[in-house]
This record gives C-alpha cells, sequence and structure tokens, in this order.
C-alpha cells in the first residue's frame, strides 16, 4: 500500500465510518474485563482526549485508568476521540465553555481564540504568555466538558457490555440446550 493510501485511509476509512464506529464498538465490548473496568478506561480516555494537552492524550488516558482500575485497551481506543476532524471543535468548545466560566469568576478577560491564533504575537508567546488567554481557559473548559462526556460514555459503555454478555450467554446456552437435545435422540 503506498504513503498516499495510507494517509487517505487514516483520514477516511475504506467502508464507512458506520462500520468503523460499529467495529470499534464491538472491539470495546468484547475486552475480557470487568463491566466497570472497560466503561471506566474508555470514559478515562474520553476526558483525555478533551483535554488542551495534544501529543499527552494517551500518556493521561493511561496513568488515570491505572488509578481508577480502568482497563487501559478502553483507555486508549477512548483517546481516539480526538483525531483531526474533531480536535476544532472540542478545542473550540473547551475554550469558549472556559473563557465562560474564567469571565465569570472575574480571574481573567480571554480574547476570542480566533484572534489570539492569528497575530504574529502568538508565535512569539512564552508558556506564561500564553497561560492566561489560551491554556487556562481551555484547561478549565476541557474539565468540565470532559467530565460530562467521560460520564455520558461510562453508562452507555457499562450497559453496552453487560447486554451484550448477558445475550452472549443467553446464545451460547441455547446452542448448549439445542445439541444438549441432538444427542439425546
Amino acid at each position: 500500500m503506498s504513503y498516499r493510501e495510507r494517509l487517505r485511509t487514516m483520514i477516511w476509512p475504506r467502508r464507512s465510518f458506520s462500520r468503523s464506529m460499529r467495529y470499534m464498538g464491538k472491539r470495546i465490548t468484547r475486552i475480557t474485563a470487568s463491566p466497570h473496568a472497560v466503561a471506566a478506561g474508555l470514559a478515562v480516555g474520553v476526558f483525555a482526549a478533551f483535554t488542551p494537552f495534544f501529543g499527552f492524550h494517551l500518556i493521561l488516558a493511561i496513568v488515570l485508568a491505572y488509578l481508577i482500575a480502568g482497563n487501559i485497551a478502553a483507555a486508549a481506543i477512548g483517546t481516539a476521540l480526538a483525531n483531526p476532524l474533531t480536535i476544532p471543535f472540542i478545542w473550540g468548545g473547551t475554550y469558549e465553555v472556559g473563557r465562560m466560566i474564567v469571565d465569570e469568576n472575574g480571574q481573567a478577560q480571554a480574547l476570542p481564540l480566533t484572534r489570539i491564533l492569528e497575530s504574529e504575537i502568538f508565535k512569539q508567546m512564552s508558556f506564561a504568555e500564553l497561560w492566561q488567554p489560551i491554556l487556562k481557559p481551555m484547561l478549565f473548559g476541557s474539565l468540565v466538558l470532559g467530565l460530562g462526556c467521560a460520564l455520558a460514555v461510562y453508562v452507555a459503555t457499562r450497559w453496552a457490555t453487560i447486554s451484550y454478555r448477558h445475550k452472549r450467554l443467553q446464545r451460547i446456552s441455547l446452542k448448549k440446550n439445542l445439541a444438549e437435545q441432538g444427542a439425546s435422540r
């Protein structure tokens, strides 16, 4: 496969997004861990994807999953939420929510993100200069949005995992009963 083809499949799946999402859902529900561990791991990965620490999402998710006894593989899968298609929306949302939180407390007067990113000063700013107008609002916003999405993902994943395993046990039991009935004849 050529470099161009590999790049295309990283951005756009070969079949469809819905098929890829179903595949990821099946991969998650089939992880051999408790439903809590799978759901907690995925939720931690989603939470980490909302943080402004791009490049450290996986490390953050693994550490948090370890601390709360979540599944590390599920946490790694959860960080896939932060991808080139979603990161502009995530960062924009976390910045705007964080800006509302910081403004209400009167601690900082954050500027609109587009004005900051377009300025020439942005390219020459140090971390201390970036903290107040950009990173601080994004961090507060990521806590709010990340925790909300992580909670929703935890509930949905735990329910899906329990439901999948219950249906799987029913299918196995039905097959076993049918095999026993066939053998007794």
